[in-house]
């Protein structure tokens, strides 16, 4: 047989027989990582360990530490998973069980939910199955032997999954491990016996392909690890996470709370949470102010015949709430009006006002928008994913020579913003493109799109951006940077979009007159400085844990007399730090001053001013500090001093 040469990680270049599997490779280089390994990374493209390889290439060995390695480990985890249901509930159907960024899940259709004592029954056999080190083996079938196969075994989802794949005449894959077969195209870990440490974290109801008109079925969560520590120490990270989740501190600090009556995806801002946004939306709209926009009013709802000049209506009618008889939606003398989902086309109609020169561009408008998308069910969760939201929307209409120019200015407001508030850090930007396979999700022809991404790569690299790229995520009218984040429990969300549209301006008769007196059509950018507001308060709850920093917290300073003989000095100097400028509570309540001053940290409140009958002889006030305890006594007026500096700073802290 011959030789192939093998291209190691660093340079190394070995000689193998031609055929050599993954798992062998890993062996010569030695044991530790032969059992750490996963995956092998044949020329850039994961494979499964027991693939031959046959040409020179150049080898890694991916173990859970690389991302492909870890989706294939919690991927196979999932197939246990699947395999201990399929033994203790026989008559469950599978849908499907992907590996996710926080572990893996596995939808079941099954009579009656789980309950917390299936998941410790489940669990147990994973265990078995794990002891049992099955070897899952792969095996491709023709279309319809895989269709036939499925069916036989009472499979329905699977089914439906053949016959969405047997059109392309492409063999179906599957992996078995003992009496288990899966539909699954892979790739996989060798064996059942490496995954060492999985926990089942709960239950819930999720509807197939998260359709709400489809069934629902019982979704279960879980996560796995190769080592029992790695297990723990991430237990114990979705536990401080679970504490700091904005759902259980938000309600607990009365930032916000809900109401069935009123719906599910429609919170209601209490006086805190509204204060902090309040606090955000002067910040943002004095920010943009001084950047040179100009700041538009514009209706909640519109005619559809806005829509369907921008291309929402055929592009995101399901994502919208439409007024009036379904049934008239498509009569052409019908007046249907929908809630707008995005703030564009009213925008569109600000630059429309006039014949606008090219001496008038960039036209730079923003507007704080309440906006309304008809979220799924499933989607929604706190303030993170809401069916009415506000967010700080603007659109820039320029020319091609000042396209860079302005989207680098909107990249900065958002570097900006996001530095602010403390969270530039815990961000990642995304490019996100058309998909060329599916034309159907956009407009605008094959041509201008490849121009267009192309144009916003090479603005993107000049800019210095880490960004990766992903297709199918870009608008239907063009690409966009995403700013991207995570909330305590791993889940990705964008938080701010920078987006360059090339087509709407056409659609809508947007013109300039340029320098040399013809029509033409400005690029647009649409971009939102701090995001959604509602996510935001969300992200910082989660982020600070309640301890919001002072310039945003919602009460800047609480008074505390000790005494009733302090309650008239306590009144008084209220006021005088309202009058200032802060924002300052008093306790006067006839309760001991320890216990006044737990309730202020339990409150997270960042200054406690202590009022005592030495502090009224001497004129000072005692000052607390969220974090840092007693910091002894001073005058009200260098206390006011401090506190008013730092609100201006804009400090996290």
């Amino acid at each position: 047989m011959s030789t192939i040469n093998i291209t190691l990680k660093g340079g190394e270049v070995r000689s193998f027989e031609r055929g050599v599997t993954g798992m062998e490779i890993a062996r010569s280089i030695g044991e530790g990582l032969f059992r750490a390994a996963c995956l092998a990374e044949v020329d850039g493209k994961p494979q499964d360990l027991r693939t031959p390889v046959t040409e020179d290439c150049a080898f890694a060995v991916l173990t859970f530490a690389d991302e492909a390695g870890r989706k294939a480990f919690r991927h196979t985890a999932s197939h246990i998973l699947a395999q201990a249901v399929k033994r203790l509930f026989p008559a469950a159907k599978l849908a499907i069980g992907p590996a996710i960024d926080s572990g893996f899940y596995y939808d079941f259709d099954v009579p009656t939910p789980f309950t917390p004592e299936d998941l410790q029954r489940i669990e147990g056999e994973m265990k078995k199955i794990v002891k049992e080190d099955l070897p899952l083996e792969r095996l491709e079938l023709p279309p319809d032997e895989a269709l036939a196969l499925v069916r036989a075994a009472g499979e329905d989802y699977k089914a439906e999954l053949v016959e969405e794949h047997a059109g392309k005449g492409e063999a179906i894959s599957f992996f078995r491990q003992g009496e288990f077969t899966e539909l699954c195209a892979g790739p996989h870990i060798p064996s059942t016996g490496r995954v060492k440490a999985f926990r089942l974290l709960s239950s819930t109801g999720a509807y197939w392909r998260g359709d709400a008109k489809n069934k629902m079925l019982q979704r279960i969560y879980a996560t796995a690890f190769p080592k029992k520590d790695e297990l723990e120490a991430y237990l114990a990270a979705v536990e401080e996470a679970k504490q700091r989740d904005h759902n259980k501190i938000g309600r607990e600090l009365e930032y916000f709370t809900t109401a069935d009556v009123i719906g599910q995806g429609l919170p209601i801002l209490l006086p805190k949470g509204t204060m902090v946004l309040r606090t955000l939306q002067r910040f943002v709209e004095d920010e943009e102010e001084k950047r040179g926009y100009l700041q538009t009013k514009t209706p909640f709802m519109a005619k559809r015949e806005l829509y369907k000049i921008s291309g929402h209506w055929d592009h995101y009618r399901d994502g919208m709430f439409v007024l009036g008889d379904p049934a008239q939606f498509e009569e052409p003398d019908a007046e249907i009006f929908a809630l707008r989902p995005m703030t564009c086309p009213f925008q569109f109609q600000a630059y429309l006002n006039k014949l606008r020169s090219y001496r008038d561009l960039p036209l730079r408008y923003n507007e704080t928008s309440p906006l309304f998308r008809n979220e799924a069910s499933g989607e929604m969760h706190g303030l993170i994913r809401v069916r009415q939201f506000t967010i700080s929307e603007g659109h820039i209409a320029c020319r091609p020579d000042q396209l860079e120019e302005e989207f680098a200015g909107c990249l900065d407001l958002a570097k900006f913003m996001l530095t602010t508030l403390g969270l530039y850090d815990d961000v990642t930007f995304r490019f996100s493109k058309w998909d060329k396979n599916d034309r159907t999700k956009y407009i605008g022809d094959p041509a201008q799109w490849e121009a267009v991404q192309t144009t916003m790569r090479g603005i993107l690299d000049d800019l210095n951006i880490d960004y990766t790229e992903a297709d199918g995520e870009a608008a239907f009218y063009g690409p966009k940077l995403d700013i991207q984040i995570k909330n305590v429990h791993g889940k990705e969300d964008t938080l701010i979009t920078i987006q360059i549209d090339f087509q709407l301006a056409e659609r809508f008769g947007m013109v300039y007159i340029d320098a040399d007196g013809q029509k033409k059509f400005p690029y647009v950018l649409h971009r939102t400085s701090i995001g959604c507001y509602e996510r935001t308060l969300a992200l910082l709850i989660e982020k600070y844990a309640g301890a919001m920093p002072l310039w945003l917290a919602p009460e800047q300073v609480r008074v505390l007399p000790i005494t009733e003989r302090q309650h008239e000095v306590a009144a008084v100097l209220v006021q005088r730090l309202r009058g200032a400028g802060l924002r300052v509570a008093s306790d006067a309540r006839n309760e001991k001053i320890g216990y006044k001053i737990r309730e202020a940290q339990v409150e997270k409140i960042p200054y406690m001013l202590l009022l005592g009958d030495k502090e009224l002889e001497n004129g000072t006030v005692s000052v607390r500090k969220r974090g840092e305890g007693d910091l002894g006594a001073m005058a009200a007026e260098d206390f006011l001093s401090i506190a008013l500096r730092q609100v201006a700073e804009r400090g996290i802290f």
